[in-house]
């Protein structure tokens, strides 16, 4: 079984820990949504990033209201890039699957779809 990596970005209203923790519940949700073969008790690890903008809370905290409660989770800040998206969430999630790199589908949503177009289907 290989190890693949998920990525997902979206950005939050504002710098509240119900902000942070609804727009991360958004994303983990639309990463699974998009992976339908995905089960928390196949994740090995999931990283988040935060821009300097967010510190109001962690958004690990929202994979554990999910249930994710045994899954490790790690929280860091986002490099401050010049004119980098502000109030953005990043995730990097690490699935333990046999499915191979090209079938993974990341999750790009609202504002931060700008990111990564080429991984944003044109609906995002």
């Amino acid at each position: 079984m290989s190890i693949r990596g998920i990525r997902g970005a979206i950005v939050a209203p504002d710098n509240s820990a119900p902000a942070i923790l609804e727009a991360t519940r958004n994303l983990l949700s639309a990463i699974r949504q998009a992976n339908p073969s995905l089960h928390p008790e196949d994740i090995a690890s999931i990283f988040f990033t935060m821009t300097e903008d967010l510190d109001a809370t962690y958004p690990a905290l929202a994979a554990r209201q999910l249930g994710w409660v045994e899954t490790p989770l790690l929280c860091a800040r986002e490099i401050p890039v010049p004119d980098g998206m502000p109030r953005c969430i990043r995730v990097l999630l690490h699935w333990n699957t046999d499915l191979p790199q090209n079938a993974i589908q990341h999750a790009y949503l609202g504002e931060a779809a700008r990111l990564r177009p080429d991984l944003t289907p044109l609906t995002a």
